[in-house]
């Protein structure tokens, strides 16, 4: 069986991992994001030790952003506009590509959780599906009758535009772009600066769930009548608390008012807005996904 590397690329932490799918995982590490040259230079590190003992046939990278994912483009794998201190118009593929020698998928960090979801997680049988995450930033992606979503860059969903009641919440957001954006409210640092309190310190009735769960709710309205997914999974360390699914459910149902008629919203909202079938592992298991698809594509 062919063995693939995966680098899960966010902007606190790196994973790297080997393997050909989730019962097959043969090594993984974490580390800091930090400069690129230091944290490029761990990961092919690893990938190098791991080459002694196994050949990797190709690597899938599944990075924060924004990135340009188009292969035809001159700067095809590089980090581009991201606020991230260093990262802006970074080259990650070259690197990997030249000190590795295999070929490399490259995508969003969410494109690659969503390919990972329908490989073998809670997208399984589905062509058309969100995967949002929330959590040191927000970002979405998924697939369009059966392709991941590309268009002119990628999907920002993170970056949309929510009405907020600024008598209710006086907070103007954390997005140096767009200040009161989704991520610019509902994303880790946002709950930290609004509240004093990092998310995962704080109790499930503090009234931040509820308003995190209104901004949500407002979001999920939108893509559900823009893009009609059979599905949404919810990612991220921010929407790992027990709280939040079961509100966000609950008001998605309240905002859609019953006019999307169908038995998955009106009946059975628990399994379709739904958390990740992998688990913390989607975003590398993504990679995994890329990695492969990468092969085929050279075939």
């Amino acid at each position: 069986m062919a063995l693939y590397g995966g680098i899960e690329a966010g902007g606190t932490k790196i994973v790297c991992a080997v393997g050909s799918g989730p019962d097959d995982m043969r090594a993984e590490v974490r580390f800091p994001t930090t400069r690129p040259e230091d944290t490029l230079d761990k990961a092919i590190a690893f990938f190098q030790e791991q080459s002694r003992s196994a050949e990797i046939s190709a690597i899938g990278i599944a990075t924060f952003g924004p990135a340009d994912v188009n292969p035809s483009s001159p700067t095809f794998g590089f980090i581009t506009s991201t606020p991230k201190p260093g990262w802006a118009n970074a080259d990650f593929v070259g690197p990997v590509q030249q000190a590795l020698g295999v070929p490399v998928g490259f995508d969003t960090d969410v494109n690659g959780a969503a390919l990972g979801e329908y490989r073998w997680g809670a997208a399984q049988g589905l062509d058309t599906f969100l995967y949002l995450t929330i959590g040191t930033g927000v970002g979405g992606g998924g697939m369009l009758g059966g392709k991941l979503m590309h268009g002119l860059v990628h999907p920002e969903m993170g970056h949309m535009r929510l009405p907020r009641d600024r008598h209710r919440d006086s907070f103007a957001g954390i997005c140096p772009y767009h200040g009161d954006c989704l991520e610019g409210l509902t994303c880790g640092p946002a709950l930290q600066a609004h509240w004093g309190v990092a998310a995962e310190k704080l109790p499930p009735d503090h009234p931040a769930w509820e308003l995190e769960a209104d901004y949500l709710a407002l979001a999920l309205h939108n893509l559900v009548c823009i893009l009609s997914p059979q599905r949404i999974i919810l990612g991220g360390g921010v929407a790992q608390q027990p709280i939040l699914l079961p509100l966000v459910r609950q008001k998605l149902q309240t905002l859609l008012n019953g006019y999307v008629q169908h038995p998955a919203i009106i009946d059975d909202i628990d399994t379709y807005v739904v958390a990740p079938g992998l688990g913390n592992h989607a975003g590398v298991l993504g990679a995994i996904a890329l990695a492969e698809m990468a092969t085929r594509n050279t075939e």
